[in-house]
């Protein structure tokens, strides 16, 4: 069975990392791009074009006139990625710093950083919601390397999530995925379990 990173990810993951235990999961990965996996009962969703967990393209901005690498506009990718992280902030007048950059100077107390993060998160609680009202995992993971924002990004999230969550999904536990860049090699092993 092929998996994309991502959802080699998830799986992983869902195995042993930040979902372990759980029977469903989101996992969302943010890096240069936002990407992700939905583990349902035990099992990868692939979809019919296996564009399952394609979370970077939920639309969460439609008035945005950027283009997104996709084609679209207002994708979540172009917020809550580390590439829009640093769109954001050369929109905000920050100059062209990493989306690592804005998030130390976000903890130092910066503003205008502050208010980058804070957007960002926003956004990306937005898009978690619309995903946990489909299809209602027990917990959602972060992960990819803006994730290693820590705790300062995951409360974000959680706070922007709770806002827009659907009633029945608000206290969906939102976590930091724990297995790091092995998530992947975890899942590929653990598919390799499941196929034999």
């Amino acid at each position: 069975l092929m998996c994309n990173d991502a959802n080699a990810a998830a799986i992983g993951e869902h195995w042993l990392g930040g979902g372990a235990g759980c029977d469903s999961i989101l996992l969302i990965t943010l890096g240069t791009g936002v990407g992700g996996g939905i583990v349902y009962n035990g099992r990868i969703l692939h979809g019919s074009h296996g564009a399952g967990g394609e979370l970077g393209h939920i639309c969460v901005e439609p008035g945005e006139s950027d283009a997104c690498g996709c084609g679209n506009h207002g994708c979540l990718e172009q917020y809550c990625s580390a590439t829009g992280i640093s769109r954001l902030a050369r929109k905000a007048g920050l100059g062209s710093l990493s989306s690592r950059d804005v998030f130390a100077l976000a903890e130092a107390g910066n503003e205008t950083a502050l208010s980058v993060v804070e957007l960002s998160c926003d956004y990306l609680g937005r898009g978690i919601a619309t995903v946990c009202a489909v299809f209602d995992p027990d917990a959602v993971v972060i992960g990819g390397g803006v994730s290693r924002a820590g705790e300062f990004l995951r409360m974000r999230a959680e706070n922007a999530f709770r806002k827009y969550a659907f009633h029945a999904c608000r206290s969906t536990p939102i976590c930091l995925a724990t297995l790091g860049n092995d998530a992947g090699i975890y899942g590929n092993a653990r598919i390799a379990m499941l196929e034999t």
